[in-house]
């Protein structure tokens, strides 16, 4: 497995897998927008499969943000996720940035473990933070330098 850039011929896949993920996924034209935009986009590639992707920005100053992390199912407990998230906190390490964020929803509770195995904790409950209504618990990573 190579954890790579995203590359436009990997839209379709990446589409699919948020689409398979998530209740109420970006659409394709989303995902597009934010490889347009400059977010970090990465790829996770098994052989000549994309496994599993992961979108993230520099939200404010000195803080990152987690728009979205999806792993292929077929591909789950595969490591795939932590090694995904470990590459953006590496990318986010190289700015300088101390503080990552994301949004998950309360009901998620197989994100909610995965992030917090992972050193995420919640911050808040957001209320009615989804289209649908549905609440959200932001939860936050601090990172420290490695000396």
């Amino acid at each position: 497995m190579i954890i790579r850039e995203f590359r436009p011929k990997d839209l379709r896949k990446v589409y699919e897998i948020e689409e398979t993920s998530f209740s109420n996924p970006y659409d394709i034209e989303m995902l597009k927008h934010l490889f347009d935009i400059g977010a970090g986009f990465l790829v996770a590639q098994v052989k000549d499969e994309i496994a599993g992707y992961i979108i993230f920005w520099i939200k404010e100053e000195n803080q990152g943000h987690i728009i979205s992390l999806a792993v292929e199912n077929s591909y789950k407990r595969q490591k795939i996720g932590s090694k995904l998230l470990d590459a953006s906190v590496n990318i986010f390490q190289k700015f300088d940035i101390k503080r990552i964020n994301l949004e998950v929803k309360t009901q998620n509770k197989e994100a909610i473990d995965f992030y917090k195995a992972y050193g995420f904790f919640c911050d808040e409950k957001i209320l009615n933070y989804y289209e649908n209504g549905d609440n959200a618990f932001r939860m936050s990573f601090v990172c420290f330098d490695e000396f």
